[in-house]
């Protein structure tokens, strides 16, 4: 886990806040040192507050040793989407799954009992990881699957570095929701729209990729990305007809290749 992170924003509380996401822990669990105070600058403009924040040695928890559990469980049932199948969801009897069925098919009380599974599932995860206030938004997403967005206090251990602990949390909750209800079908867990704003990025990022790719005719990597970020790469660039994309690499150095065709 990572001990302290360095941020700067307009002010003190602002760039404490992002210290605190980068770390996944809340503010009281660190020690906070404001290394500059915001203000005007010698010869104009203004200058950010930058403040250090560092995990005290006592926050190595429980609650540190459940994220982790949860990661590791999210690394033995999450599996490469990168294809994507957002609008299918396979739907099992009481022995295996064996049928493959448009999402369009499920009856509006289907879609509800998933929704009310993932819930009940996240907020049992979640109980072991905060004590704060939280609530959970759902509704539909652009390409129909159920967006489950955790809003509250302290959620920011909920995100974890670069996004991991949402994503882990994302991977566990789908599979404990098709182990209840019978049925695949794309569920995303999300806190207070930070995938949302993430997903901006990272399409702006393969955006200019491919209009790298395209103007030296050269393939082109990009830094290396968690499973749903690639995923977001690859849809894309599906549809375009002068590049193609592929993912390189093993581990946390897989990342994306953006190729002129």
């Amino acid at each position: 886990m990572l001990k302290e992170h360095i941020a700067n924003a307009d002010t003190v509380e602002a760039a404490t806040a992002l210290a605190l996401s980068e770390l996944g822990v809340t503010e009281d669990e660190v020690l906070v040192q404001v290394l500059e105070e915001p203000g005007k600058r010698l010869f104009g403009g203004r200058k950010d507050a930058v403040v250090k924040v560092t995990v005290k040695e006592e926050s190595s928890s429980a609650r540190n040793q459940v994220i982790d559990e949860v990661i590791v469980g999210a690394d033995l049932v999450q599996e490469e989407t990168e294809a994507g199948e957002a609008s299918l969801t396979r739907v099992q009897n009481d022995e295996a799954i064996n049928e493959i069925v448009e999402a369009e098919e499920l009856s509006d009380e289907q879609v509800d009992a998933i929704a009310d599974a993932g819930i009940d599932h996240l907020k049992k995860l979640i109980s072991y990881l905060t004590d704060g206030g939280i609530s959970i938004e759902e509704f539909e997403g652009d390409e129909g699957e159920i967006i489950l967005d955790v809003t509250g206090e302290d959620v920011g251990v909920l995100i974890g570095r670069h996004g991991r602990t949402i994503d882990a949390l994302q991977a566990v909750v789908s599979a404990m929701t098709t182990k209840k209800t019978g049925i695949r079908y794309p569920l995303s867990v999300d806190v207070e729209g930070y995938k949302h704003r993430r997903k901006q990025k990272v399409v702006d990022i393969a955006r200019r990729a491919v209009d790298r790719a395209r103007r030296t005719n050269r393939p082109v990597s990009l830094k290396s990305m968690t499973p749903h970020e690639r995923r977001i790469v690859h849809m894309f660039v599906k549809n375009m007809d002068d590049v193609t994309s592929t993912s390189e690499g093993s581990g946390s150095y897989r990342h994306v290749v953006i190729m002129p065709t």
